[in-house]
């Protein structure tokens, strides 16, 4: 390769020997399928990074961005309004519950979203007189991005030493150990402005236990943090409820949405603010000093009311629900397969969980079998010791049982290569 020829994109998350595989290059999609650079079309079993929940090019969503092109193609949110803004924000607290949400501020992806977030939560302690609360609480394992705030709350190991992400400021904790929560609360509770945690870890699929959640309300009540939930991942009916946190015993100060926001066409994510935290900042007359310049734009705007039309006009939750079913069962049918030692997780928000000789699946084999069942015609993304499965909310009942033979497939081929592969990486 000369310096004239070299493949001119840089994939994310990959290594460059992999760049510009035919098949994994997308070119174009439909529905529940992405037809590939090498002319297969394959079932897509992760809607596109848990973003396209109501199906590829939706027609509805991609006329309300067309025609909002040709109005206001574009007008921005930084120190000004525009009016696609204020309804979109009216439809996102209608959806959440303007009871409780009394304002909406635009970003422009998740992790931007959660650097957003601490900032936000940390400038209320500092207007209650408690400055001193800077810390920020994740949990171990979580995924919050990789903007170098949120790359510091990721509880994941993403090389943050070696990009010298700060985590001075920031804690983690056991998703299921309420005692490690109630640890660092009564060594450091006094200076924790937040806890921020997905409903659903967005890397394996483990949902919170009831008693960490209630471990976490009564902290709350006892040390004054804001409780932030990261739906992310989770909101727009993913779980078979608008949002995830609609079924916690309480009600979250803040609320991240991004990656089903707008079906997955536009760059956007909203954090959504609690009436009390808003209060706080209009009797001090304080603004929040952040701004993104495509945040909040009209054609996101228009995609937002759209996804939230195209949400209540198919039933969306109840389909998750209904979806969810059927791929539960389809994983637990899996269950004698070598590779496979269970499943779990909430709705269409699953993952199939792998190894061997008694032990978690490395994960240098895990993008194997990712690789393997590509071949097959199914694409999924890799999680730790697992693959996860996050099906389109548009799915049918052909296409579960599709890609329970898919799996079937990808994974007898996995383990075939596995069992006859020399010892590497993660052996």
């Amino acid at each position: 390769m000369t310096k004239a020829t070299r493949y001119p994109l840089w994939e994310q998350f990959a290594p460059p020997g992999v760049f510009g595989d035919p098949a994994r290059t997308a070119v174009r999609a439909e529905g529940t399928r992405v037809l590939f650079a090498d002319g297969r079309w394959r079932l897509c079993g992760t809607s596109g990074l848990w973003n396209v929940n109501f199906g590829y090019n939706n027609a509805r969503v991609a006329d309300a961005i067309a025609d909002t092109l040709r109005t206001a193609s574009y007008l921005p949110v930084f120190r000004s309004a525009h009016q696609p803004a204020v309804d979109a924000s009216r439809a996102l607290l209608d959806l959440a519950g303007p009871e409780h949400f009394g304002r909406v501020v635009f970003s422009t992806s998740g992790g931007a979203a959660n650097d957003l977030t601490m900032k936000l939560a940390r400038q209320y302690q500092a207007l209650r007189g408690e400055g001193r609360r800077r810390l920020i609480v994740g949990l171990t394992g979580s995924y919050h991005g990789t903007t170098y705030g949120s790359h510091a709350l990721t509880g994941e190991d993403l090389g943050q030493d070696m990009y010298a992400v700060d985590r001075r400021w920031v804690r983690h904790v056991a998703h299921d150990d309420p005692a490690e929560l109630r640890r660092l609360m009564a060594a450091e509770g006094d200076q924790v402005a937040a806890v921020v945690v997905e409903p659903v870890l967005g890397s394996g699929a483990f949902p919170l236990p009831e008693s960490f959640l209630t471990a976490l309300e009564e902290l709350r009540r006892e040390h004054g943090f804001l409780l932030v939930a990261d739906e992310v991942a989770t909101g727009f009916a993913r779980t078979g409820l608008a949002f995830a946190s609609e079924a916690w015993p309480m009600r979250p100060d803040l609320l991240l949405a991004s990656k089903g926001l707008t079906n997955g066409t536009c760059a956007a994510a909203v954090v959504l603010v609690s009436h009390d935290v808003c209060e706080t900042y209009e009797r001090h007359n304080a603004p929040l000093m952040h701004g993104e310049t495509q945040a909040g734009a009209p054609t996101t705007c228009a995609a937002i009311i759209a996804s939230i039309d195209e949400l209540e006009r198919l039933d969306a939750p109840r389909r998750a629900r209904e979806t969810g079913k059927l791929l539960e069962d389809a994983l637990a049918a899996l269950g004698g397969h070598p590779l496979v030692t269970g499943h779990g997780g909430v709705g269409c928000f699953q993952a199939l969980r792998l190894g061997t000789d008694g032990q978690r699946l490395p994960q240098f084999h895990v993008i194997q079998t990712v690789g393997a069942l590509r071949e097959a015609g199914l694409t999924v993304q890799p999680g730790p010791g697992c693959v996860q499965l996050i099906p389109t909310l548009v799915y049918e009942r052909s296409d579960v049982e599709e890609l329970a033979s898919l799996l079937r497939t990808g994974l007898d081929l996995a383990a075939q290569r596995l069992a006859s592969a020399p010892a590497g990486p993660g052996r």
